[in-house]
């Protein structure tokens, strides 16, 4: 399987910029953004309002541990510490310009009539007074529900994370 914007050269900080450039295009009222690395993970977060909703999508980042950086993958010798971290570079210009997609072909989405905003973002959507997303407050219990066969009240939203 092919990997999107596998060889891009394009920096992180232009597909934020191109991503809160489309974000204005489209009608968004705010964006932001923000990114934590632990050293073991790392992630980052766009978060913008539209249409009176807040939006918020968190992407996993490759932590520079990862073997995948620290050793070839032809013949799994260890990278020099400059080779690792240029092949972790890789991999975080890489997401950002998918989720420069996502974002930019959601919205066309919805711009074309094909969905709706509500449809298209609502996994992202934080609940308000929850400081949580709606995919964050129903996956466990889907997951449950799959598991089991049993249905909980998948919608039941709760403050604070707890369910």
């Amino acid at each position: 399987m092919s990997t999107y914007a596998k060889g891009t050269t394009v920096d992180p900080g232009r597909s934020r910029a191109e991503i809160e450039s489309v974000l204005a295009r489209y009608g968004a009222t705010g964006f932001g953004y923000a990114t934590e690395d632990t050293g073991d993970t790392a992630r980052a977060a766009v978060t913008f309002i539209a249409r009176g909703r807040q939006i918020r999508f968190l992407m996993q980042l490759p932590s520079r541990s990862d073997r995948d950086f620290t050793h070839t993958p032809e013949r799994g010798t260890k990278r020099s510490p400059d080779a690792a971290f240029k092949a972790w570079e890789q991999a975080c210009r890489q997401r950002w310009r998918a989720l420069a997609l996502v974002i930019k072909a959601k919205l066309e989405a919805v711009e074309s009539g094909i969905v709706t905003f509500e449809a298209e973002f609502l996994a992202n959507t934080i609940v308000p007074g929850t400081g949580q997303t709606v995919a964050e407050q129903i996956e466990p219990g889907l997951a449950q529900a799959i598991e089991t066969g049993t249905a909980p009240q998948l919608l039941r939203i709760t403050t604070g994370g707890a369910s």
